[in-house]
Protein backbone atom coordinates (compact mmCIF):
# COMPACT_ATOMS: atom_id res chain seq x y z
CA UNK A 1 0.00 0.00 0.00
CA UNK A 2 1.31 3.44 -0.89
CA UNK A 3 -0.03 5.59 1.92
CA UNK A 4 1.11 8.89 0.42
CA UNK A 5 -0.63 8.06 -2.88
CA UNK A 6 -3.78 7.06 -0.98
CA UNK A 7 -3.66 10.33 0.94
CA UNK A 8 -3.77 12.35 -2.29
CA UNK A 9 -7.47 11.44 -2.46
CA UNK A 10 -7.93 13.53 0.69
CA UNK A 11 -6.55 16.75 -0.82
CA UNK A 12 -9.09 19.52 -0.22
CA UNK A 13 -11.08 21.25 2.51
CA UNK A 14 -12.97 19.35 5.21
CA UNK A 15 -15.16 20.04 8.26
CA UNK A 16 -17.08 18.15 10.91
CA UNK A 17 -17.37 17.30 14.60
CA UNK A 18 -14.42 16.66 16.91
CA UNK A 19 -14.73 14.52 20.02
CA UNK A 20 -12.14 14.47 22.82
CA UNK A 21 -11.90 12.14 25.83
CA UNK A 22 -9.44 13.05 28.60
CA UNK A 23 -9.83 9.57 30.10
CA UNK A 24 -11.88 6.58 28.90
CA UNK A 25 -14.48 7.26 31.62
CA UNK A 26 -14.67 11.04 31.27
CA UNK A 27 -17.49 12.76 29.40
CA UNK A 28 -16.80 13.55 25.78
CA UNK A 29 -15.83 17.14 24.92
CA UNK A 30 -17.17 18.22 21.56
CA UNK A 31 -16.21 21.00 19.17
CA UNK A 32 -16.17 21.69 15.47
CA UNK A 33 -13.10 20.87 13.42
CA UNK A 34 -11.82 21.88 10.00
CA UNK A 35 -9.01 20.31 8.00
CA UNK A 36 -7.07 21.33 4.95
CA UNK A 37 -5.17 18.53 3.20
CA UNK A 38 -2.46 19.25 0.64
CA UNK A 39 0.60 17.64 -0.89
CA UNK A 40 4.11 19.08 -0.46
CA UNK A 41 7.65 18.57 -1.78
CA UNK A 42 6.58 17.47 -5.25
CA UNK A 43 3.95 15.11 -3.87
CA UNK A 44 6.27 13.23 -1.51
CA UNK A 45 4.47 14.35 1.64
CA UNK A 46 0.87 14.82 2.67
CA UNK A 47 0.12 17.75 4.99
CA UNK A 48 -3.01 17.71 7.15
CA UNK A 49 -3.66 21.05 8.90
CA UNK A 50 -6.60 21.03 11.28
CA UNK A 51 -8.37 23.21 13.82
CA UNK A 52 -10.59 22.37 16.78
CA UNK A 53 -11.41 23.85 20.19
CA UNK A 54 -11.09 22.89 23.85
CA UNK A 55 -13.29 24.71 26.36
CA UNK A 56 -14.01 27.34 23.69
CA UNK A 57 -10.31 28.06 23.08
CA UNK A 58 -9.16 27.54 19.45
CA UNK A 59 -6.52 24.85 18.90
CA UNK A 60 -4.65 23.72 15.82
CA UNK A 61 -2.59 20.77 14.67
CA UNK A 62 -0.45 19.58 11.82
CA UNK A 63 0.32 16.07 10.60
CA UNK A 64 2.97 15.60 7.91
CA UNK A 65 3.08 12.10 6.43
CA UNK A 66 5.75 10.92 4.02
CA UNK A 67 7.35 7.84 2.55
CA UNK A 68 11.11 8.25 2.61
CA UNK A 69 12.80 6.15 -0.08
CA UNK A 70 13.92 3.41 -0.28
CA UNK A 71 12.02 2.10 2.75
CA UNK A 72 8.42 0.91 2.49
CA UNK A 73 7.34 2.31 5.85
CA UNK A 74 5.82 5.71 6.46
CA UNK A 75 7.35 8.37 8.66
CA UNK A 76 5.32 11.24 10.07
CA UNK A 77 5.57 14.17 12.41
CA UNK A 78 2.64 15.49 14.44
CA UNK A 79 2.17 18.72 16.36
CA UNK A 80 -0.91 19.98 18.16
CA UNK A 81 -1.19 23.16 20.22
CA UNK A 82 -3.13 21.45 23.02
CA UNK A 83 -1.88 17.86 22.99
CA UNK A 84 1.80 18.50 22.31
CA UNK A 85 2.38 22.12 23.38
CA UNK A 86 5.80 23.13 22.06
CA UNK A 87 6.96 19.59 21.24
CA UNK A 88 6.46 17.36 18.22
CA UNK A 89 5.87 13.64 17.98
CA UNK A 90 7.79 11.50 15.51
CA UNK A 91 5.73 8.56 14.27
CA UNK A 92 6.43 5.35 12.39
CA UNK A 93 3.92 3.37 10.42
CA UNK A 94 2.39 0.09 11.44
CA UNK A 95 0.13 -2.24 9.46
CA UNK A 96 -2.85 -0.07 8.51
CA UNK A 97 -5.53 -2.78 9.12
CA UNK A 98 -8.12 -1.24 6.79
CA UNK A 99 -7.00 2.36 7.32
CA UNK A 100 -5.22 4.65 4.88
CA UNK A 101 -2.39 4.97 7.38
CA UNK A 102 -1.73 4.01 10.99
CA UNK A 103 1.06 5.76 12.86
CA UNK A 104 2.60 5.21 16.27
CA UNK A 105 4.82 7.41 18.41
CA UNK A 106 5.68 7.79 22.07
CA UNK A 107 5.98 10.65 24.52
CA UNK A 108 7.57 11.13 27.91
CA UNK A 109 5.29 10.95 30.95
CA UNK A 110 7.62 11.58 33.92
CA UNK A 111 8.14 10.25 36.45
CA UNK A 112 6.92 7.01 34.84
CA UNK A 113 7.73 5.27 31.58
CA UNK A 114 6.88 6.69 28.17
CA UNK A 115 3.32 6.44 26.86
CA UNK A 116 2.30 5.78 23.28
CA UNK A 117 0.11 7.68 20.84
CA UNK A 118 -1.49 6.15 17.76
CA UNK A 119 -2.97 8.17 14.87
CA UNK A 120 -5.18 6.50 12.27
CA UNK A 121 -6.58 8.06 9.11
CA UNK A 122 -9.55 6.05 7.92
CA UNK A 123 -11.81 6.49 4.93
CA UNK A 124 -15.14 4.70 4.82
CA UNK A 125 -16.97 6.63 2.08
CA UNK A 126 -15.84 8.81 -0.84
CA UNK A 127 -16.34 12.28 0.65
CA UNK A 128 -15.55 11.58 4.30
CA UNK A 129 -12.67 10.45 6.48
CA UNK A 130 -11.91 10.13 10.17
CA UNK A 131 -8.80 10.94 12.15
CA UNK A 132 -8.64 8.75 15.24
CA UNK A 133 -6.10 9.20 18.02
CA UNK A 134 -5.45 6.70 20.78
CA UNK A 135 -3.54 7.11 24.01
CA UNK A 136 -1.52 3.96 24.74
CA UNK A 137 -0.43 3.01 28.25
CA UNK A 138 3.07 1.66 28.91
CA UNK A 139 1.38 -1.78 29.13
CA UNK A 140 0.00 -1.39 25.59
CA UNK A 141 -3.66 -0.73 26.47
CA UNK A 142 -5.27 1.72 24.01
CA UNK A 143 -8.03 4.21 24.72
CA UNK A 144 -9.69 6.42 22.12
CA UNK A 145 -8.72 10.03 22.87
CA UNK A 146 -9.82 11.90 19.72
CA UNK A 147 -12.28 11.22 16.94
CA UNK A 148 -12.49 13.87 14.23
CA UNK A 149 -15.06 13.08 11.52
CA UNK A 150 -14.60 15.06 8.33
CA UNK A 151 -16.84 15.57 5.30
CA UNK A 152 -15.65 17.36 2.20
CA UNK A 153 -16.66 21.04 1.97
CA UNK A 154 -18.06 22.10 -1.37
Amino acid sequence: MNAVADLTDLVGEWAGPNRLWLTPDSPVRESQTTASVSMAAEGRFCVVRYTWAEAGKPQEGLLVVGRPAPRDDVDAVWVDSWHMGDKFLLCRSEPPDGAIVSLRGSYAAPPGPDWGWRIVLKREVADAFRMLMYNVTPDGEEALAVEASYTRRT
